[in-house]
This record gives C-alpha cells, structure tokens and sequence, in this order.
C-alpha cells in the first residue's frame, strides 16, 4: 500500500490565486487587528483653550491628523511600534514627543500645551513616560513589543507567552489549553484538529507586537473562550538593517547521576543559527523582511544503548540465578532467563529536535493611503520525546513530524482621514505524522517477536504504524474601522474558513499472526543470537481502531463593535455570531451506530445517517473603564464567548463501529454544540510615581457545555464512549502586575492567585473512569492544572553597547492525584482526582549581550544565557504514591519477585524526566548591521 502524501491540490491553489487577482484589482482594503490609534487633545499652554487647526504628524511617515473645534484629534491604522509624533501651529513653539509606543488595537493618548513662539525660543522635546497608562483598557490585555521580547532570556514565543499573568502551562486562566486562539496578523492559525497549539511558529526577532488578552475580548475576536494571543510580524524597513549569528550550548549540572551522559566538553550539544534581513526593493515603495532559524539540539535526556531491536530477552521463567550451562540451554530448557544484549552500551539522546523556520514578506506602499502585503512562512519540526521505558533500547522508537506553510495576502487602504477597511486571504497547510519508516512494508521492521520486556524496560522490538493528520485552511477576513468623530469608534466584519481535514491511520500486523510459524526459530551460533521468520506486514484496513476519513466544515462568524471613548470614560460594546458546519453524517441509533447489528424486524434499532445540524450562537461583549484623577484607572467587563470542540471530536471513528469488548473506542459527535465561558473581571490601575504602574485584577468564569465521553451501551451490551457536552468547570482568581521603567533600568512583576474546579480534566475522563469500575465524579474538583500561586520577575538594564536580563519565575505546584500504598487503610476509601499538589519549583534564568564596533553601523555582538541558572531540579512529575520525583514504595513481594541481569528493582522509578531541564549556558556570537 502506498501512503498518499498531502499535497496542495491545484484546484486549491488557483482558487487562492483568483481571490487574490480579483482583490488587487478591486477598490482599496486594508489590515485589520494589527494596528492602533495615537489620540489627545491640543490647548494653549497659559489659557488652556482649545487649538484649533493644529498639526499633528508622526515624524517620518504621511499620517498625521488636525485638531477640531475642541482641540481634539485622532490617528488611526498605526502600525505597532515606536515613533516621534510632532505638534505644531503657526505662531506656537513645535512640541516633539519622543518614543511614543503603539500597540496593537490600544489608543496611545498624547496630550499636547503649545506655547507661544515669543516665549519658547525653539521646538519643546518631550520624552514620553516608558510606562503607557491604561485609559482605554478594559479588560487584562498585556501588549509585548519586539523590543521587550529581544532583552528576555526565552527561546520562542511560547515562552513569552508563558511568563504573563494568568498562565499556567498553557492553560489561560483556568480554560483547557484548548480554548485559546492564536493568530499572526490578525489570522488564526490554531491547530484545528486538536486545538492545543498554534501551527504557524513566529521566531521572536519577526515579532513586531504581541498581544496577550487572558480576560474579556472584543466582539472581533472569536473562536476562543479563554484566551487571545495576536502576534503582529514586522515589515521590511526603509534602510538596509540585519543579523546573523551562530551559538552553541550545552548543560552544566551538579546532577550527573540522574541526567546521564552530559559530558561538559560537548560544546555542540545544541546548535542554533539565525540569520535575518530587510530593507527597501525600490525606495520605500516596495520593502522585504525575511527571516531564517535552524536548530539541532540534542537535549538533556539519554539512554543508554545496551539492547538492539533485534535481541531477544526472555526473563519470565525460573530464578536469574540458576545457572545453566549455555544460554541455548535456557532456551530449549526454559528453566532460566534468556537475554541478548548486542548494543554498545553508548548513550543515545532521546530527547532530541531538528527544525527550521523561514518567513519572507514583500510589503507595497504604491500609494500614501494604499498597501498591500505578501507572507509566507515555513515550519519544519522533527523530534523523539523521551520515554523511560526505552532508557535501555533508544533505537527503534517512532519519530514525530510537524510541518506547516502559511500564505498571507492582506490589502490595506485608507479611504479617509476616519475610515480604513482591510481585506486579509490566507491559506494554512499543515501535516502532523509520526512513524520509524514511513513505508509499512519496510525490510528493516523486525519481528514482533523481538518486542520484550525486562527489568521494566524494553529490550527489543519496533514501533509500527503511521498516523496523519493533515488539515488545509483557506480562510478569507474583512473588517472595516470608522472613526465616527472623537468619541465613537465602530468596527465590523466577517471571517469565513473552510476546513479540509484528512486523517490517515495505518496498522499492520505480521500476516503470520496468532500462528505456529510466529513462533518458530532457531538459534545462530555464530553470531549467538535467537532468529525468528522474518516479518511479513499486512496492512489491517478494515479495524476497527483505523480511522481513515476526510472532512470539509466551514465556518462562518460576523461582528459589530463600538468603542466609546470620552475623557474619563471608555466602554466598549459588541456582539458578535458564529455559524458551524461539519458538513457530514451522524448515525441516529445510538446503541446500534453502525449498523453491526441486523434488526430487520425493528427498524428502530437501525441507524440512518441524516446530515448533522449546523450550530450558530450568539455572544454579546461589554468592557468599561473608568479614569480616576490624573493616572488611575478602573475598569470591569463581562461577556459570552463560545468555540466550537476540537474537529477530532466531531469526526473520530466515523465509521461508527463499535469493537467487540468494552471501552475500547470513542465515536464522535458531529452535532456536538459549542463550548460556552461567561467571563466577569474588575480591575484597578494607578500610576504610583512616574515609570512606576500597578494593576490588579479580580475574574470569575463559568464554563458550560464541555466537551466530555459519555458511556454508550449497544444492544448487545458493549459499551464504548460518544462524545457530548456535559463537563462544567469554573475558575476564579487575583491577578496583580508592576512595571517599572526608569532608564536604563525596567522591572516586570506578575503574580496570579488562582482557583480552578471542574468535573474533569480532559473529555476522556469520566469514560476512562467508567472503564475502570470507577464512580463517577458528582462535585467540583481541582483540575489538573490548579495552581495557587505563580510569579514571575524579570529586570533588564540596557545600554547602547550591552545588556543584562534577569527573569526569575515562581510557582507554587500543579495538582496530582495521590493513591496510597495498598497496605494503607486510606487506599480503601474513594479519592477523587487531583487531591494534592506538587512541590514549588523557581526558576532562575539570565541573557546578556555585548556590541564590539566594527565599521559604521556595523558590530559584532557576543551574547549569553544562562537558563535554570542555580541548577535547581523542579519536578515537572511526580510518584503517585510518593509525590515526589524519582521515588517509589516498593512492597517486599515487588523486590523479592524483581528479575533482572543488568538493572535493579528502583531503575523504573529514578525517571529523569520528572525533572525539568539542568543548568544549561547558551553562547554565540553575531553580525548585526
């Protein structure tokens, strides 16, 4: 059989080409969810009237705007980042205000005092404060700029994303890690399938701003119900600029005897090279940004090569001590252990990664008001994750690939000085597989007979199989902002996105299977091994457990938004609808849903399969906030937001078939309804001194309809799962921040109180429950990733020539599911889930560079980071039993009964990888020009 790999299907591709054709030549559009808005008022210095006519304009750019009647004036569709914004009237002194800072759909407000030109000799320069205030927030939103992200000791943005208030592993305030939306310029680009992570990887040098909303979002954002991360790419500059380096990094631990294998002198351990580009095609009319990253890291986990996939081991009969003469003896006699062991005993990383990411952006500015983009993006990823059971046989495991192209068109104009509209086309095509050798009839696959076990690790054998996902996304959005006049600023749109969802899962089984000629073999004394009959695939179609389809939902969502804003007052008020359509079948006997059963004398028992229903909702959004006196604000809002269930949910096993014995499958639902959060948050923000800000906000989120398994029993008694909405969870929690700016020195405080309760973890967990004589849970629980208290610290001093960082983050422990030995009394009582938490664990992290002059704007930069700087072993797991890492209780009866040549009875415990990473130090160099 041959795999089908996913391809760009041309019909796609030139469907893709005629939106974009048709576009370029239609009237002006532009970008949307990638800009702000610099607004103030202008009055003269002594008298405090009103300027009218008054110039303002952002130095070096044509956007600018006048001052009417009351002084007031506004600029929108500003892309994020830092300006020098000049004020000036004739007759008065021009005021230049330095480092304005934008952020992405934020208003900056800039007030301006002209002074006559008889009293000021020359043009006013003012610094603008580093710590902007928060007049139009009403809602948790943290803006991360480019700047911010290049001072953190962080590798990707999910590190940043990971060091905000609210964030616990992924998890926004409470949610599961599946009810965030990430997007990139204002697209989604979250993982449909499974909705866990975003497939579009931006390295941090691209990112122009990030936006992080972990309270209420606007009527603008959808598809999420705990979180929003909207991450802005740069375009290419008017001058010349770039970089490149290379660094090298390695570990550096005191903890030698549990991370195994880290020889300091390795230097190349883990390798990382950059290399980034931008600058004008023709004048500023045509600009370019590229950016490139290749990484090869081994990682801090090794096995330890005793065992090939080709030995056999057999320690299932007598004592290890019972001596026999040969080791074929053993195997005809069967009174003793049997072990090859033909590996070279070297470590072998088993942890390891290898990707790379290209970004390329053309950006045209034909005209003033006028602007068009083109973007793609490339991610490769390939990787092992370490698994302790094959700490002794590396080899043979199945590897993990992720790989994604993204292509985005936007087209930006301004149709006057209040009314931009944009128009974004995009296409995702990403393929997520895992295999050893792709070919399932591969000559190198070993027979299944080699798959043993001892000392509670493997010992031979393969992986087998292959698994796809492959999903392609063409999605078209358009929104269209009107600054009504100083006070009303309306904004709406659509966003349209059709899925195309292929799965492909391959088994095979050795076609000898369940027959004498599995069994046979025959021992070669030359090379001393035990040889079975070679292995012959056949490919089992027809299983139950493969789960081969392809899938076309679409998805259709609108919006309306107005934000208010007066001196002392901002409210936002939106609304937004959403429309799904899985676009197929579902089976209407539950008991019977794929008609395995025949009941040709009741109909009734039979299942049909009618189209599933399409599901729309409605979600109403308002936020205000409150200005009190001169640098305090207060702000509160409330809103529904909806999603729908990851797609796997809604398509698995969809051929309905239901396996002969208990709890062993899961069909999806595809009338599955939309996951609900109602959300609530008050929060507080006073400038304490200049450079110095406080925040604190309090939330409270409900969360209805939660994708769960419900037990299903067919006619004839089996029980498998069906996905439903039933699962409720809740959170609530404190959320405080400090920022202090004062150059060259910064300081960013967060600290998170959190509760979170719900009925399970994941949507398997009642099945699972049931599937293990388990009750049901009847009342709220901790969820798996309660956490009481997180902190994160971070302090940058920075210089023309150098820079420090430090960045220490604090947690207070997860929670884990305790079960007591069972010789305890305890063990016969029933504990629910999640009854204790994991131990703290802190971090410590450090980054630093150093610029060397070369020749005009070029110079060489040395750079450090130093991550897990004190070396601390923060267990990431641990024992059920023990609650700690690497330990165990073992009863007598377990050591007494433990048979092994070559480990003892605690190795399966003493996992390493319940620890997160050791010291690691990271040093390169580079050109920057």
């Amino acid at each position: 059989m041959k795999i089908q790999k996913g391809k760009l299907m041309n019909t796609k591709m030139r469907s893709l080409l005629f939106i974009l054709t048709a576009l370029l030549f239609s009237s002006g559009y532009m970008f949307s969810q990638t800009t702000g808005k610099i607004a103030g008022k202008i009055v003269e210095k002594n008298t405090s009237e009103a300027l009218l006519g008054a110039n303002v304009s952002i130095v070096g750019t044509t956007m600018g705007s006048a001052a009417n009647l009351d002084g007031e004036y506004f600029i929108i569709n500003v892309p994020p980042g830092q300006y020098d914004l000049k004020v000036s009237m004739i007759g008065y002194a021009p005021l230049i205000f330095k480092n304005v800072n934008v952020s992405v759909n934020r208003t900056t407000t800039i007030n301006a005092e002209l002074e006559a030109e008889d009293v000021a000799l020359s043009e006013v320069v003012v610094t603008v404060k580093a710590i902007s205030d928060k007049k139009d927030q009403t809602s948790s939103i943290k803006n991360v700029s480019g700047e911010d992200i290049k001072t953190l000791p962080v590798e990707s943005v999910g590190d940043v994303i990971g060091l905000q208030a609210g964030v616990v592993q992924g998890h926004f305030r409470g949610g599961r890690s599946t009810e965030v939306s990430y997007l990139v310029d204002g697209v989604s680009v979250t993982d449909g399938y499974s909705r866990e992570n975003y497939k579009v990887e931006i390295e941090t040098e691209a990112v122009q701003d990030m936006e992080v909303i972990t309270g209420t979002f606007n009527a603008e954002y959808g598809r999420a119900m705990s979180g929003i991360v909207n991450i802005v790419t740069k375009e290419g500059s008017e001058k010349f600029r770039g970089s490149a380096s290379g660094s090298l990094s390695n570990y550096f631990t005191t903890h030698n005897d549990i991370f195994l294998g880290l020889e300091a002198g390795d230097a190349a351990r883990n390798q990382d090279y950059k290399f980034q580009l931008e600058g004008p095609l023709y004048k500023n009319y045509i600009t370019f940004f590229t950016n490139f990253r290749y990484q090869d890291n081994d990682g801090h986990l090794n096995g330890i090569r005793r065992f090939n996939v080709n030995d056999y081991t057999d320690f299932s009969h007598a004592d290890i001590n019972d001596g026999v003469k040969t080791q074929w003896d053993a195997v005809i006699n069967g009174d003793t252990y049997y072990s090859e062991h033909t590996g070279d005993n070297s470590y072998v990383p088993m942890n390891w990664s290898k990707d790379y990411s290209v970004l390329g952006k053309l950006t045209f500015r034909p005209l003033a008001v006028f602007k068009f983009s083109l973007m793609y993006t490339k991610n490769y990823n390939e990787m092992q994750n370490y698994e302790h059971y094959y700490k002794y046989k590396p080899d043979g495991r199945r590897v993990y690939y992720d790989k994604s192209d993204f292509y985005l068109f936007q087209l930006n104009n301004v149709l006057s000085d209040n009314m931009f509209h944009d128009i974004k086309v995009s296409y995702k095509h990403s393929l997520t597989d895992n295999y050893l050798y792709k070919d399932p009839f591969d000559q190198r696959y070993a027979a299944d007979n080699y798959g043993k076990s001892g000392g509670g690790f493997s010992t031979g054998g393969h992986d087998k199989g292959y698994n796809a996902v492959e999903l392609n996304d063409l999605n078209i959005k358009y929104d269209i902002t009107w600054q009504l006049n100083t006070h009303h600023s309306l904004k709406t749109g659509f966003d349209y996105t059709r899925h195309d969802l292929t799965k492909t899962t391959v088994i095979v089984r050795d076609i000898k299977y369940g027959t004498a000629a599995q069994e046979d073999f025959y021992y070669d004394p030359t090379t001393g091994k035990i040889v079975f009959n070679p292995y012959e695939p056949e490919i089992l179609s027809e299983a139950v457990s493969s789960d081969n389809y392809n899938k076309k939902p679409y998805e259709l969502s609108a919006y309306f938004q107005d934000k208010m804003e007066y001196e002392d007052l901002v409210i936002n008020f939106g609304a937004r609808y959403d429309y799904f359509n899985s676009n197929t079948v579902y089976p209407t006997q539950l008991r019977n849903p794929g008609n395995q059963l025949s009941y040709p004398e009741n109909p009734e028992r039979m299942s049909e399969y009618p189209k599933a229903k399409a599901r729309a909702q409605f979600s109403p959004r308002f936020g205000l906030s409150y200005t009190l006196g001169s640098a305090a604000v207060l702000h509160f809002s409330y809103g529904h937001f909806f999603q729908m269930p990851p797609l796997y949910a809604l398509y698995q096993n969809s051929r309905f078939l239901v396996p002969s014995g208990n709890f062993e499958t899961i069909i999806g639902n595809p009338n599955l309804k939309p996951e609900k959060t109602v959300q609530y948050e008050m929060g507080f923000w006073q400038e304490l001194q200049e450079g110095l800000g406080f925040e604190v906000s309090v939330f409270y989120r409900d969360i209805y309809d939660l994708l769960t398994a419900a037990v299903i029993t067919t006619y004839n008694q089996v029980k498998y799962g069906y996905y439903g909405n039933k699962d409720y969870g809740n959170s609530k929690g404190m959320e405080m921040k400090l920022d202090y700016a004062f150059d060259p020195f910064t300081v960013f405080v967060n600290y998170t109180l959190q509760y979170t309760r719900g009925i399970a973890d994941n949507p398997s967990s009642t099945y699972t429950r049931a599937g293990q004589n388990m009750d049901e849970i009847s009342k709220l629980i901790p969820l798996a990733w309660d956490q009481r208290h997180t902190l994160n610290v971070s302090m940058n001093y920075e210089k023309e020539n150098y820079g420090l960082n430090l960045t220490g983050t604090f947690n207070s422990g997860i929670a884990y599911t305790y079960k007591p030995v069972s010789e305890s009394p305890l063990s016969k009582q029933t504990l629910f889930p999640n009854n204790q938490h994991r131990p703290a664990a802190f971090d410590i992290s450090f980054k630093g560079h150093y610029d060397v002059g070369l020749v005009d704007n070029v110079k060489m930069r040395f750079f450090l980071s130093v991550y897990n700087l004190l070396d601390r072993l923060n267990e990431v797991s641990v024992n059920e039993t023990t609650g700690r890492a690497y330990t165990a209780i073992l009863t007598q009866s377990q050591i007494s009964t433990f048979k092994s040549n070559f480990n003892d009875v605690y190795d399966a415990s003493h996992d390493p990888s319940m620890y997160s990473a050791p010291r690691s130090i990271k040093l390169g160099v580079g050109i920057v020009f």
